[in-house]
Parts: structure tokens; C-alpha cells; sequence
């Protein structure tokens, strides 16, 4: 039997064991902090999770939540004019449902029954020292810890890394009491808000520790009149400071959000980093090697919602990866093969998540403008969250996307 080593309990490396334990692999799981710390503890991120995600988890019968998080069928974008009236808006139905659900829950419960399925769970934070130690006992370690001392380990690509700083300040809040969508009270959807020159807010609903939820999601150009959350430890001043900015620029959502509340004390959330690509392969002091996991290796910007996506697609692919391989040396030659293999997907969301990071151009605005006019393309355009790879089709070129949008609006 293969003993895997996997450090970080996100939601790729808690999907990696679960999936290697289900297939007869003996799994170590290594997180530094137990499951009650994870449901108690403040939120990590958003998530919004597309179809194909949706059914990484399901084939591994680890989604336990879908009866009970709402089902996210549209995919709605609103551009405001200078003068904060809604110059653009649509929405367009996804082919499979979406859907939330915190982290905290998923994590707590994924990590709960790993254990009860006979896998051993190591509650400590793990160092580079620990790993040289570890890797000797076991035939691949995988990390998936996307912060702290472990990602010094992996150089950052700068052929794939455009950028290097961060190019949107993050604040998250979770909340109860937001009003129903007038647009489409018979279904959920995310809504996308982008305000030109300032940044993004986007609306999503979710499952949390207290039930149904929403997330108020700002994403802000860094030094512009969103970048105002850093240092915000209150968590009533946050938000505060979210529906004050909503009021300013987005007075079709704020007009929803007069009676929110945060669902809990750790309901919010602010920081920002350089979206990063990295080598897959860390080399530890010992001479050993450790393969990269999800955003250790490719970190995108959050603007897309493509980070739980990724992961979820990239603990598949690194499955796959696994099991394929049989007895053979988890060598750096395979390392790097397993990473090129997840690479095949992870391209096509980081070219589109650094695209939308700058001014659309004038293509792209046709594109956004041709969607409240033409359902298939907005159709479209939503259903690009589920599979990145059909932007290259009609997204970055203005040729191309003069094509489509002429055919659509011809019915070719």
C-alpha cells in the first residue's frame, strides 16, 4: 500500500485524500487546525463552485451539502454609468447549477470524515524542517498549504506570472437579511457588478454555519475608493464600510441590502496578493521533492471565482495522476508531468482571470453590451466560469469576437 503525505486541508488537499483513501492509498492529512478551529474560525475565502467542480466532489461522494446549499442557475453581470445607473444588465442560465458552500463548513466536515474513514489526521503546523523529516516516510508528499513558509519552496514562474503585485484589494462579508433579487426572484444567481476605474462587487449566495447566506464580495483597485478595508479589525465597522461603498456606487444592490447582518463574528474578511504562477516542484534541504497542490502552484486573482474550481480540478487531475503511475517512483520527472497535466486546464483560467484583471477593451464591451440583447451569448459567457478554455473561442480576439457575435445575431 502507498503512503501519500498531504499538507493542507483546502479544498484540494482534503479532496486528494479523500479520493486516494477511497481507492485503498494509506493517507497522512496534515493541517494546522483541528475541524472545531476551522467551523469557528473566521472565513477563508468565497467559493462558488461550477458544474464540472460540482462533480469532482460527487465522484468521490464527498458532496454532502448539495441538498441544502441553494442552486445557483444564472450568472448575471451589471455595469454601472459614471453617474451609478445600471447602463448594462442581463443574465445568463447556466447548463448545471453553481453552488457555495463556506469553507468552514466544508472543511470541518470533509476533515471530520476523512478520520472517521481510517485516515490519519496530524493537527500541526507543518515547516520546511518537518517535511524533510516526513519525506523520507512516505512515497510522495503533496503540499497544499497556498500560504506561509511551505511556498518559499516553490519559484515563482515569471514566464506565467505577468504580475507582480496584487492588482485588486479583497473584502468579503457574509450576510444575512439581503432582499430578493427583483430581477429574478424564481432563481439564484451570482451578479457580477463592475464599476469602471474603481473595481467589482460581486453577489453570491451561499450555505454557512447558520444556513442560507449571501457574500458581498468587493474587489477593489488598489489606491482607489474601494482599497479602504485594510486594518479593519471590527467587524461591524467592515461592514459598514461595504454597504456605505454599495450605497455610493451600487444603488440597485444597496437598495437590497438596507436590513443585512453578518452571520457571525468571523463573517469578514480583507487582504490581497500578487496572483502567482510556480514551479511545481519544491526541493527540500534533504534532497527530497514535494509535488505543489492547487494555488501553491497557480494562485489566480479571485475575480473570476475560479479558486475553489481549480482546486477542485487540479485534486482530480492529480488523482488520476496517482493512480495511473502504479508502483512506480513518484520521481521529479512525474512530478512535473502531473503538474503539466493540470496545467492543460489551469492556462486557460489564468489568461482569462489576468484579461478581466485589466480595462476590457473595446471587443470585450461589445461582447458584455451583446449579451443584454442576445441570450445565447450571455448564455455563454456564464457557462465560460464552468469551462475557462471556450474564452480562446470568442473572448480575447476582436475577430473572433466580431464573428460569433455577427452569427448569433444573424441566427447562423
Amino acid at each position: 500500500m502507498r503512503k501519500i503525505l498531504v499538507v493542507g486541508a483546502g479544498q484540494s488537499g482534503l479532496q486528494i485524500a479523500l479520493g486516494l483513501q477511497a481507492r485503498g492509498y494509506e493517507v497522512t492529512l496534515m493541517s494546522n487546525r483541528t475541524a472545531d478551529e476551522i467551523r469557528s474560525g473566521r472565513v477563508m475565502s468565497t467559493q462558488c463552485m461550477f458544474h464540472t467542480a460540482l462533480q469532482h466532489e460527487r465522484d468521490i461522494q464527498a458532496n454532502f451539502w448539495e441538498s441544502q446549499a441553494p442552486r445557483i442557475e444564472g450568472l448575471g453581470v451589471s455595469v454601472a454609468g459614471p453617474d451609478s445607473s445600471r447602463v448594462i444588465d442581463w443574465v445568463g442560465k447556466l447548463d448545471g447549477y453553481a453552488q457555495s458552500v463556506d469553507q468552514r463548513v466544508k472543511m470541518a466536515g470533509w476533515m471530520e470524515t476523512f478520520a472517521q474513514r481510517g485516515g490519519q489526521l496530524v493537527i500541526h503546523g507543518a515547516a520546511v524542517s518537518d517535511l524533510d523529516y516526513f519525506s523520507r516516510a512516505y512515497d510522495l508528499v503533496l503540499v497544499s498549504a497556498g500560504k506561509g513558509e511551505l511556498v518559499s519552496m516553490f519559484e515563482r514562474d515569471a514566464s506565467r506570472s505577468p504580475f507582480t503585485e496584487p492588482q485588486r484589494a479583497l473584502s468579503v462579508a457574509y450576510v444575512h437579511g439581503l432582499g430578493p433579487r427583483p430581477e429574478h426572484p424564481e432563481f439564484d444567481a451570482v451578479r457580477c457588478n463592475l464599476v469602471p476605474g474603481v473595481g467589482e462587487l460581486f453577489v453570491m449566495p451561499t450555505l454557512t454555519t447558520s444556513g442560507r447566506a449571501d457574500i458581498l464580495f468587493w474587489e477593489g483597485i488598489p489606491g482607489g475608493p474601494l482599497d479602504v478595508f485594510q486594518g479593519v479589525k471590527d467587524p461591524s465597522e467592515h461592514l459598514a464600510l461595504t454597504l456605505e461603498l454599495l450605497e455610493k456606487f451600487l444603488p440597485w444592490e444597496y437598495a437590497r441590502a438596507t436590513k443585512v447582518e453578518l452571520t457571525d463574528a468571523g463573517g469578514t474578511l480583507a487582504g490581497r496578493y500578487a496572483p502567482t504562477v510556480r514551479k511545481p516542484i519544491g526541493r527540500l534541504p534533504g534532497g527530497g521533492a514535494v509535488l505543489g497542490v492547487a494555488d501553491v502552484v497557480v494562485a489566480n486573482d479571485p475575480i473570476t471565482g475560479q479558486g475553489s474550481n481549480s482546486a477542485s480540478k487540479c485534486a482530480a487531475s492529480y488523482i488520476s495522476a496517482i493512480v495511473e503511475h502504479g508502483d512506480k517512483p513518484f520521481d521529479e520527472a512525474w512530478m512535473q508531468s502531473a503538474f503539466d497535466r493540470y496545467w492543460d486546464t489551469a492556462q486557460w483560467v489564468t489568461k482569462w482571470t489576468n484579461a478581466m484583471l485589466g480595462a476590457p477593451p473595446e471587443h470585450v464591451l461589445n461582447i458584455l453590451g451583446a449579451a443584454g440583447q442576445l441570450q445565447p451569448v450571455a448564455d455563454r459567457f456564464a457557462n465560460g466560469f464552468n469551462d475557462p478554455a471556450d474564452f480562446e473561442n470568442f473572448f480575447y480576439d476582436p475577430d473572433k469576437a466580431a464573428a460569433y457575435l455577427e452569427s448569433v445575431a444573424s441566427g447562423a
